[in-house]
């Protein structure tokens, strides 16, 4: 469990001319502890070039990125960035595609075990990740790539959670799978946050954003335009269009409603919406 706090970061990639390209501009948020946040905005607003700087994968030009206890800047030395790896733990778009070892619990194994646990002990850690994500125990000596596509993230995504991070950072986390494996892990992200794990989740899915996020960061050509609870970012259609943002079907119907002369707010779910419509119509039928 960490507070991820962003301080007046930048990050400029070097290109062609000395000015390269800024890619986050003078960004300052905090997420606190356990909370799901979402990172969203349109392509190329510099949500991955973010996220992988609370990873230290690459480090910021300016500013500070405060994890817990551990500050990431410019002059992070590369002898420190194994400490960052050991709280901060990403799983990638499509992270299937880096499996590799001979069998899943192996794969899964290799992450705790690189950051210094014993054999014994990174096979615990491994069995204990896959226990939580529900993967069969009579699969853990198959090949990974045996398995379906569902299988498959959940094995990446338990090599990740061996290495029991504080913070967890999900790319587009349902990108490429079928309904049952988007819901298996939506229901996942919701598991971590009760758990008090701090995840922090790229997604396009506005849908996902309403059913798990308490905090909303909205990037606009590497600029933070929204920092705040998803119903604030969803009742504000200028914000939304301004950012190439769709509302969640339940807020679309909503709207739609609104225009009919049915006023039900900004429901973040469809069950939410059903529950404020009955509401209006139980009022209607006793004003009658």
């Amino acid at each position: 469990m960490a507070e991820v706090k962003f301080k007046q970061v930048g990050y400029r990639y070097q290109g062609a001319d000395e000015q390269g390209t800024q890619a986050v501009v003078d960004l300052s948020a905090t997420i606190p502890s356990g909370t799901t946040a979402a990172i969203i905005g349109h392509t190329g607003s510099g949500k991955s070039t973010l996220m992988q700087m609370v990873d230290a994968l690459i480090l910021p030009t300016s500013g500070s990125i405060q994890v817990g206890d551990l500050t990431i800047d410019s002059q992070t030395a590369k002898k420190d960035l194994i400490n960052v790896h050991r709280r901060v733990g990403y799983v990638f778009q499509f992270p299937e595609k880096q499996l590799f070892a001979p069998t899943v619990i192996e794969d899964v194994a290799f992450g705790p075990q690189n950051l210094g646990k014993d054999a014994e002990e990174a096979k615990q850690a491994a069995n204990r990740a896959l226990t939580a994500l529900n993967f069969p125990a009579d699969r853990l000596q198959h090949s990974p790539l045996e398995l379906s596509g569902g299988q498959m993230r959940r094995v990446a995504l338990a090599g990740v959670l061996a290495m029991e991070p504080d913070v967890l950072i999900l790319d587009e986390p349902t990108a490429g799978l079928d309904p049952a494996g988007q819901e298996e892990l939506l229901t996942l992200v919701e598991k971590l946050h009760q758990q008090g794990v701090t995840v922090l989740m790229i997604t396009h899915q506005m849908d996902q954003v309403a059913r798990l996020a308490q905090q909303v960061l909205v990037l606009n050509q590497g600029s933070l335009v929204f920092d705040g609870r998803p119903a604030d970012l969803f009742a504000d259609p200028d914000l939304l269009q301004k950012n190439h943002l769709q509302a969640p079907q339940s807020v679309r119907f909503a709207h739609r409603l609104k225009q009919a002369g049915v006023e039900v707010g900004a429901p973040l779910s469809l069950n939410q919406l059903a529950d404020r419509l009955a509401t209006q119509l139980g009022g209607a039928d006793n004003d009658e």
